[in-house]
């Protein structure tokens, strides 16, 4: 698709201004409204059409499609003579959700996305976010982008939404290539909660999707800190490699002791609450603090990237 159709207006719109029904006066300004939502939709649509062709896209999604086949290949080699996968390491949270995956193939998905979560899946949205402005001002298309009737704001709230669709595609990823290779090589059935419960096989699948949701939420400040870096520069590639480097930095100082009192401010520290959801019952704390806070800085950035955009000159 070129970058022409982003900016034509939707087919079948011309023609005189739509009337309301005999009796009532005529609104003038439903025509302007259908069209501009009509070229938001089409817009968006555009940009993901674009963002999820690019070889770049895809090679990300087939690495994050490959960690749950290397874990599960691996805790099958592992546990090939009757041992237990991580050593039987205890806890419950986080990798610890691998010692259970032999007994059943569901917590491979657990363990998959506890696996990408610190890394992979924030690296391939800063990959996304870092370059959804400055790859567009270092291609030369920015500013045929920004042609009526795409403005700045309308542009930069695409691409976010493109972005946040990334977030989502990226976690479901995972999640499925997870309950594909659990399926094939560890058996299925009820599973045993953090708690020692007892859940069925559906329950457990529904709180598998729920908490593929809240990893994709928890990327929502991420890729709003991306979009804000991609708005200072008209270098995709140092957009990119500032947002990846970013997101090592805040978790390096997540892990230091005397930084203990800015850890729950870190946009990081609060991922692996996802696990509370395999108790019984949940664990809400955590998680609802790691929600807030990925709104907190989604709202942040988000404002950032938007001062910086409407007042950017645009050279390119």
């Amino acid at each position: 698709m070129s970058r022409a159709e982003v900016v034509r207006e939707p087919e079948g719109t011309a023609g005189p201004e739509p009337r309301g029904a005999p009796g009532e006066p005529d609104r003038p300004g439903t025509r302007t409204r259908t069209v501009r939502a009509l070229g938001a939709l089409g817009l968006f649509r555009s940009e993901l059409l674009i963002t999820f062709r690019r070889w770049r896209t895809l090679a990300l999604l087939g690495v994050l499609a490959a960690v749950p086949v290397l874990v599960g290949i691996a805790v099958k080699i592992e546990t090939g003579d009757g041992s237990a996968a991580g050593g039987g390491g205890g806890g419950g949270a986080g990798p610890a959700f691998i010692s259970q995956i032999t007994n059943n193939g569901l917590f491979l998905v657990f363990t998959a996305l506890a696996a990408t979560l610190p890394f992979f899946l924030p690296m391939a949205i800063g990959v996304v976010a870092g370059d959804s402005i400055a790859g567009e001002a270092n291609a030369g298309t920015l500013r045929y982008l920004l042609v009526a009737p795409a403005g700045r704001t309308r542009l930069l709230l695409t691409k976010y939404a493109t972005v946040l669709a990334f977030c989502l595609a990226a976690t479901l990823v995972v999640a499925l290539s997870a309950l594909a290779v659990g399926a094939l090589l560890f058996p299925l059935g009820d599973l045993t909660t953090i708690s020692g419960t007892r859940i069925g096989f559906a329950e457990g699948l529904g709180r598998a999707l729920l908490i593929a949701l809240v990893v994709a939420a928890s990327l929502i400040g991420v890729a709003a800190l991306g979009l804000f870096v991609s708005t200072l520069t008209s270098s995709g590639i140092a957009a990119m490699a500032t947002t990846v480097g970013l997101l090592i930095t805040v978790q390096i100082l997540d892990q230091i002791p005397q930084l203990d009192a800015l850890h729950p401010y870190f946009f990081s520290h609060y991922w692996l609450s996802f696990a509370d959801l395999m108790r019984e019952p949940v664990y809400w704390d955590d998680l609802t603090r790691n929600l807030g806070l990925q709104s907190l800085y989604a709202l942040v950035f988000g404002s950032a990237a938007w001062a910086r955009f409407t007042t950017k000159d645009i050279t390119a």
